[in-house]
């Protein structure tokens, strides 16, 4: 360490006795000389220590700036929304020029509309966990305009003495791209025929019914129960077309922080009538600290209240249905729900999710099929397990945000009855 700040303080303190002795002809060895030497000794060693830490801190800051540089992937540090750091990567990702038309902006200015509460939501998120999130996928836009989708995984850091947030990723437009015309090229066709096939067989048998009863009014005007059936099949096609939209709607989901056991929760108080009326009990075992989840909380609901309504619908005499969430060593937390109905034959299980596949007398087979499109949109994956004459279990696995939460304050006793 230099010794610069130390022996300059000292020498001044030197200089000015000296200067003591010669003007005013005073004692050159005091009191006062040895505490100001002392004193001049002491701030100079923390100068110098100050100096010394301050170039070992430049010089880490500008070995981590190199490395940050060197990486392929983009990566931008940010604080407050505004960007402190950009890397070479990044500048070439949004067709910058140089890294001084990136650095200063918010980053908000990148984002399209429909994502910026995705991002906000992730900024929130970071903050209060200050852990590494998984990965998610953005859409922004480069300098010229353009889109592109960016797949980024984001973490808490200090950067410049103050708090920041370090997002790595790199742009998967070309990937997300290919994987579509590899799927349009292989199911297309096979795709279109199949769905044209199965809508005309779904919507013609109710309007033959339709035709046939109105034939009928024409000399039975007084039979109102044709009325009821008219209206129930009109309602049926409603059904189906509305399973249609749910499927090819596309929407920007904005995940949140959310705790599953809430979720579960509403969706047995939503159901508690249709549980009365078929005699059905629900039975619930949640872990007593459970990981938050990152949802889409309304989707969520949509697939428990699918697969309730499935397990309720395959108990005909009634019977118990089993929820249970439990976290997995693997980062995930699973979520099961068990019945007693009547079951699946084994090789019917890998078609389960197919459009217009059903096992109900009057199913569409849609409703799996969403519930998988949104458990995939959500980095999970659904797993059936069935017995005939014994039951069906179906598993959702979802990746959990990194922190864990205190003891649920609303923890319920295992298998606690609803």
């Amino acid at each position: 360490m230099n010794k610069l700040g130390q022996i300059i303080l000292v020498m001044l303190s030197i200089l000015f006795s000296l200067y003591q002795k010669v003007v005013h002809g005073e004692k050159f060895f005091t009191f006062d000389f040895y505490l100001f030497t002392l004193i001049a000794w002491f701030v100079g060693w923390q100068y110098d220590r100050a100096r010394h830490f301050g170039k070992k801190a430049r010089a880490s800051e500008n070995s981590y700036k190199q490395l940050l540089n060197s990486l392929p992937e983009s990566v931008i540090i940010h604080s407050h929304n505004k960007i402190l750091y950009v890397n070479d990567a990044t500048v070439s990702m949004v067709r910058a020029r140089s890294k001084e038309e990136i650095i200063g902006k918010s980053i908000f200015d990148f984002s399209v509309d429909e994502y910026k509460p995705r991002m906000e939501e992730r900024i929130k998120q970071i903050k209060k966990l200050k852990k590494p999130l998984n990965c998610i996928e953005h859409k922004l836009k480069r300098l010229d305009g353009s889109t592109f989708y960016f797949e980024v995984s984001s973490l808490y850091i200090v950067f410049g003495g103050g708090e920041a947030v370090l997002s790595i990723g790199k742009d998967i437009t070309e990937r997300k791209e290919e994987i579509d015309r590899m799927i349009q090229k292989s199911e297309k066709l096979a795709m279109l025929g199949q769905m044209a096939a199965g809508i005309a067989h779904e919507i013609r048998n109710p309007l033959t019914s339709v035709k046939g009863f109105i034939q009928l009014l024409h000399t039975h005007y007084n039979e109102k129960e044709y009325f009821s059936i008219v209206l129930d099949e009109l309602e049926r096609i409603n059904a189906i077309v509305e399973e249609f939209l749910v499927l090819a709607k596309p929407s920007t989901a904005v995940f949140i922080e959310q705790d599953i056991r809430d979720l579960i929760k509403d969706i047995v108080t939503l159901v508690n009538n249709q549980l009365l009326l078929n005699n059905v009990q629900i039975f619930v075992d949640f872990d007593s600290n459970l990981p938050m989840v990152s949802c889409e909380k309304n989707q969520l609901k949509q697939v428990f209240l699918n697969l309730i309504k499935n397990a309720i619908e395959a108990m005909p005499n009634g019977g118990h249905i089993y929820i249970r969430a439990k976290e997995k060593k693997d980062g995930k937390i699973s979520i099961s729900i068990e019945d007693e109905g009547m079951g699946i034959p084994e090789e019917r299980i890998p078609t389960l999710g197919e459009p217009f596949y059903t096992t109900k007398e009057k199913g569409t087979g849609l409703g799996l099929m969403t519930c998988y499109k949104i458990i995939e949109s959500h980095k999970g994956e659904i797993l059936i397990h069935s017995i005939l004459d014994k039951g069906t279990t179906v598993e959702i696995l979802l990746p959990t945000i990194t922190q864990k939460l205190l003891k649920h304050d609303l923890s319920m006793n295992r298998y606690s009855e609803y």
